[in-house]
Parts: C-alpha cells; structure tokens; sequence
C-alpha cells in the first residue's frame, strides 16, 4: 500500500463520520483491506487516517442504507459518496487491491471522460455497511477543478 498521506497547511484534513452496522467489520474493511491507521475508538465508533482526514465509523446499524444513483458519463453513480483523490499510481495500487480480493465495485475502475476536460480515474465500492466510496486520480493533479 503507498503510504498515507498527511494533511497540509495549505490542506486542511476534513472531518466525516458515518454509520456502520458492525464496527469489526469495518476495523476490517478500513483498517486491514484499505491500510487506513486506526485513531482513537470506543465500543461506539472508530477514527480511521482516512488518506490524512478523519472519517469515523459510528455503530448505527439503522442509519445503514444505500443511496440513489445519478447518471454520469453511462454510468449510476452513488449520490451519497466520499472518497479521495490519490495519485495515479496510488489509484492504480487501490484497484489492483480491490480487485485481488473480489470486491464487488458499483463502477468498476475505469478513465472517466476520456479525452475531455475533467479526464479522471475512477471507481465505485461499497463498505459492509453499504456506504459508497469512489477512489479517483487525475493524470495531472493541477485539472482537478478544471472546466
């Protein structure tokens, strides 16, 4: 796994925390399958270095759900989401892993809007808890928020 970044200065990391049903199944997912260190935890929740950002994993088995879909470039992507944006070779890194253990992707690895503005790796997984994740790089970082 490439190494997990640290915020900067001039990168504040975000803080988000979300429901899971089961907090070993995601010590597993997050902390094992993704190689995000594990923080601080309580038998309620659990901050993971998500990339160099807090995100922590609450027990609430009834916030659990799937959210709708919205079409982009041919494909349903999960409204409610979160995810990073790495490098290419840290993307590329990420699916191979993600793909050796059968990860059952909503949007399979793919280049998004190839030959266009915006250009992009990208990919779409759920956690056990059936929160969305999309994984994406850019090829030149600097086009992240290009029109």
């Amino acid at each position: 796994m490439s190494a997990i970044l640290s915020p900067t200065p001039a990168m504040p990391p975000f803080h988000l925390a979300f429901p899971v049903h089961d907090l070993a199944a995601a010590r597993a997912f997050y902390g094992e399958l993704l190689g995000c260190p594990e923080g601080r935890s309580s038998p309620d929740w659990i901050d993971f270095n998500f990339y160099g950002h807090q995100i922590v994993a609450h027990l609430a088995p009834d916030e659990c759900s799937h959210s709708q879909l919205s079409a982009v470039d041919g494909h349903g992507v999960p409204v409610r989401h979160f995810g990073v944006v790495l490098s290419m070779a840290a993307w590329e890194d990420v699916a191979a892993r993600l793909k050796a253990v059968g990860t059952d992707f909503v949007i399979e690895p793919y280049i998004r809007f190839k030959g266009e503005v915006g250009e992009q790796a990208t990919m779409f997984f759920r956690d056990p808890s059936g929160n969305a994740i999309e994984i994406k790089a850019f090829a030149n970082m600097a086009s992240l928020f290009d029109k």
